[in-house]
């Protein structure tokens, strides 16, 4: 690997690391908290699961993201796929804030929807350039969707 696919590499599963820690600031004080005081539906994982399927995930965003990257930002296409990248990565840590740091399943389910549609848009900028960095962000849309299923239950359940 040349030292400069190294370094993508290495920003590109950082940026996906550093979302997740920014997350986790408004996600784990709320865990064992609020969070736990919720009622929840009956295909709601434990909360140990979580940590596991994340870390999964945003490592296969941070591969996906520097296979798109390594092409070169000259092109447009992968100008393009970068920037809604990095929306939809705002986006998801947009729905810590909202769901765990509001405490509100609705404006979480508002976000998840958008966070959902940025993913889908993601997934086909990046196929434009890579099949495979737009089928490594494949888990991360069917995990998204459960939890979009699993966040409209939440909110259902605590009016």
């Amino acid at each position: 690997m040349r030292r400069i696919d190294f370094i993508k590499l290495t920003a590109s599963l950082g940026a996906c690391y550093l979302a997740a820690f920014i997350g986790s600031i408004f996600t784990a004080p709320e865990i064992s908290t609020w969070y736990a005081t919720l009622a929840r539906p009956s295909f709601a994982p434990p909360d140990w699961v979580f940590g596991p399927v994340w870390t999964a995930l945003y490592t296969m965003m941070g591969i996906s993201a520097y296979l798109v990257w390594r092409e070169g930002l000259a092109d447009p296409r992968v100008k393009a796929a970068m920037a809604v990248f990095a929306i939809q990565l705002a986006a998801n840590v947009s729905w810590s804030a909202a769901f765990f740091g509001l405490r509100s399943p609705l404006a979480g389910l508002a976000v998840i929807l958008l966070l959902w549609a940025l993913i889908a848009l993601n997934i086909q900028k990046f196929k434009e350039v890579s099949r495979t960095a737009g089928l490594l962000l494949v888990p991360y849309i069917l995990w998204v969707s459960f939890a979009m299923v699993l966040n409209f239950a939440i909110w259902r359940l605590n009016p």
